[in-house]
């Protein structure tokens, strides 16, 4: 007979051992096999994997009484302390109490049965999503001091943003902490130390570090360090984006050169690692993260990447006061791909500044054409490197066809089409193990080029229009021995750059997990960032890049508006954005074709930091109020009574902005406006009602003064046709003298549920 795994050291501890009689030592053997089939079904057969239990607020005054409610749960569940101990990879004590731990299927069923436990869900696996753009946004460094958004406050130097990502590179000088003065004594965090991280790697300016592998797979923490410090360059190029110190003279090979310097430039910085090698992370390392910046005492927290779109963890925050900036992705300009869609905390997408890199292309009939990129000649490059160089145009420039190829040495010429990024990334790398010269890409009209920089290192990647791919290809057509030389590029700022617009791999919505609310919120510089990485600077593109140019505007905010609340200035931020670029033209947005810009593009639109300083009115929310409407959403479990069916719909939340995206009969929402500015004032209502939509606002006018301080009204949306139609949007504008308080509107007129839209 086989014997169980464990069975003889069963039998041994019980002092149990086989008699003479073989009747007898079967009946022990089938007992002891009922035992141990009855205990593996009781603790749960199966793989383990990472769960994540959330519990809701916390109910015990010590943080140490939330980890043994924890523990006291599990060893119910698994039968011993010593199992609890081993299955939990984390505690969630200081904002929300909850656990990550390693459960299988069957147990985590189990788990969820239990009547403190709210929700169990698997945890999921998370991936990361200046010297002009912040100049582009208007806010100067040299201001300093001599505007509203920049005088009271210092840069915003009691302000700590937390910054949840890869880590940081503490010996930038984008993180010096000369002039600071000392850490804020509200600050309860902690300096975490590893192998290549002492306690003096934190200072005035980074005031904290943690760093979270519990959970993470072995083959990403072996390609980083057990430490804060950043080996992969995202969680500090974001984090010097926010926040990082001036820093004269810096630049990417010559381009960009500027001061570098981060939006809040005197802010702290708390660093909570949560991701690993190229940038993995999961969900249970995140909360982790956002337990201990709620515990520890920070006012912002930037997120560079995706998450569930029901965050406790992050609705927890909010609640705390912390306010929460999202990337909205970057799988853009697709529909419906917008991501971390709450309500509760700010979505960002990503938008161009007024900056080109303009590059000359002279072919070898002397005719000069002008394409895009961030090609710089290296310091020990030769003059024959310089020169004129081969064309080579293969039939495609698709792998299977481009292999063998000979490009030793010259310039391979590319037409993409839509849908061709791999085959962009796929010819650049092609040519640079080919020992080639560079790459010209014709491609439609949008701009790439924030792929280009991380797949050609060291040779030249253009980027040109149709248009000029083809007079280019006519040129080769016509010539026996087609050649072209390529200019380093150069850097081109101000009104000649057509500026902002919604950059193409910008996620769009409407968010499908929330349609009824608006999101992105709000437009930011997310295209050829400048800032650090390591000890030296780099060029990156994505709403990564976009979410820390909003955390630098809240941290700025909030040491100018101390008693403000989250959603206070995340109206602000959405009402005054910008919608028409520099020219006054509408601002554009980059797809398949470009178009001009609508709420799912931008939000509130692009933003405006100094206008949001002094808004005027505020749509502000009682963080309570979430629950309210949001509750049912982040109950998972059949076994808790819900009742979604008595819960109003989202669009009655007092966000600053309205989406009714089943319009069939007439609708009345109502929003509350705070007056902020000029104790006495007087608001005239302005309507753009979505095409195919009657808008009525009731009171058209809003006074203001010393004891009328808030005020309510009523927005009435009718639908004029009777179709399954799709989103058309409109605005509502609360003007007077110098101010204008601006929402999106976004309605969808249907007549049936569950309608498929795809003819």
């Amino acid at each position: 007979m086989k014997r169980l795994p464990g069975l003889i050291n069963r039998q041994s501890a019980m002092g149990l051992h086989h008699s003479s009689s073989s009747r007898s030592g079967v009946a022990w053997v089938l007992l002891l096999i009922c035992l141990w089939t009855l205990s593996f079904r009781a603790h749960g057969g199966g793989p383990r994997k990472l769960y994540i239990a959330y519990l809701g607020h916390v109910k015990h005054g010590h943080p140490d009484n939330v980890v043994a409610s924890h523990h006291d749960l599990l060893t119910t569940l698994l039968g011993s302390k010593e199992g609890s101990s081993a299955s939990v990879v984390y505690n969630y004590k200081h904002g929300f109490s909850g656990f990550a731990a390693m459960l299988t299927a069957e147990q985590a069923k189990q788990l969820a049965e239990f009547p403190e436990v709210i929700s169990v869900q698997p945890s999921k696996r998370h991936t990361p999503t200046t010297t002009r753009s912040w100049d582009f946004l208007g806010l100067n460094h040299q201001m300093m001091g001599s505007d509203m958004l920049h005088g009271s406050n210092s840069g915003g130097e009691d302000v700590i943003i937390g910054v949840i990502d890869t880590g940081i590179w503490p010996e930038s000088r984008s993180f010096n902490d000369a002039g600071y003065g000392p850490v804020p004594s509200r600050w309860k965090g902690k300096c975490q130390v590893g192998h290549d991280w002492g306690s003096k790697n934190c200072s005035r300016k980074i005031v904290g570090a943690r760093f979270y592998s519990a959970g993470v797979p072995d083959q990403f923490l072996e390609t980083d360090s057990l430490s804060p410090r950043d080996h992969n360059g995202h969680g500090t190029h974001c984090a010097s984006t926010a926040a990082g110190s001036a820093v004269e003279a810096a630049s990417f090979h010559g381009l960009a050169k500027g001061v570098a310097r981060g939006g809040a430039m005197r802010a702290r910085i708390a660093v909570y690692k949560s991701f690993w090698g190229l940038g993995f992370g999961n969900t249970a390392t995140v909360l982790a993260a956002i337990d201990d910046a709620i515990h520890d005492g920070v006012d912002v927290l930037s997120m560079s990447f995706g998450i569930d779109e029901n965050s406790f963890g992050v609705l927890h925050a909010v609640q705390k006061g912390i306010t929460v900036v999202y990337a909205g992705g970057n799988e853009g300009p697709r529909p419906q791909t917008v991501r971390n869609g709450a309500p509760w905390a700010i979505t960002v997408a990503a938008s161009k500044i007024d900056r080109s890199f303009p590059t000359m292309i002279t072919l070898g009939n002397k005719q000069q054409i002008v394409g895009q990129s961030l090609y710089c000649r290296g310091k020990n490059s030769s003059k024959s490197s310089s020169g004129f160089k081969g064309l080579v145009v293969p039939v495609s420039c698709a792998m299977d066809i481009l292999n063998g190829t000979d490009v030793k040495g010259q310039i391979l010429f590319c037409t993409m089409q839509p849908g061709d990024q791999d085959v962009f990334q796929q010819a650049s790398q092609y040519v640079q193990d080919g020992g080639g010269s560079g790459v010209i890409f014709a491609q439609y009209t949008t701009d790439l080029s924030f792929t280009a920089l991380d797949v050609c290192q060291g040779i030249a990647c253009i980027l040109v229009d149709l248009d000029i791919g083809k007079k280019i290809a006519s040129y080769m057509d016509d010539a026996s021995s087609p050649m072209a030389k390529i200019e380093p590029a150069r850097t081109v700022t101000g009104k000649e750059t057509l500026a902002p617009k919604v950059a193409m791999f910008s996620s769009r919505g409407p968010s499908p997990d929330y349609p009824a609310i608006i999101k992105p919120d709000i437009a930011a510089p997310g295209v050829n960032i400048f800032a650090a990485k390591e000890n030296s600077y780099a060029i990156l593109s994505g709403t990564s890049m976009a979410a820390p140019h909003v955390a630098g505007v809240v941290a700025l905010l909030k040491a100018l508006h101390p008693n403000w609340s989250s959603a206070a200035i995340k109206s602000a931020i959405i009402t005054t954005a910008h919608i028409t670029d520099e020219h006054g033209m509408p601002i554009l947005a980059e797809g398949l074709p470009r178009k001009i810009a609508d709420p799912f593009d931008y939000g509130g639109g692009n933003i405006n930091p100094r206008g949001a300083a002094d808004p005027g009115l505020v749509y502000d929310i009682d963080p309570q109020d979430y629950d309210k409407y949001l509750r049912c959403t982040i109950i998972k479990r059949a076994s808790v009574h819900c009742n979604a069916t008595g819960m109003l719909p989202v669009y009655h939340l007092n966000l600053p902005s309205i989406s009714v995206p089943n319009l069939r009969s007439p609708v009345t929402v109502s929003r509350t406006v705070t007056n902020v500015g000029d104790v006495d004032s007087v608001y005239h209502v302005e309507i753009q009602s979505p095409v195919g939509v009657r808008m009525e606002v009731d009171p058209p006018v809003l006074v203001f003064d010393a004891k009328n301080k808030v005020h309510t009204f009523r927005v009435k949306l009718s639908p004029l046709w009777k179709l399954q139609g799709d989103y058309t949007f409109g605005s509502l504008t609360w003007g007077n003298v110098g101010k204008v308080v601006r929402i999106p509107v976004a309605a969808r007129i249907t007549i049936q549920d569950f309608y498929a839209d795809v003819a």
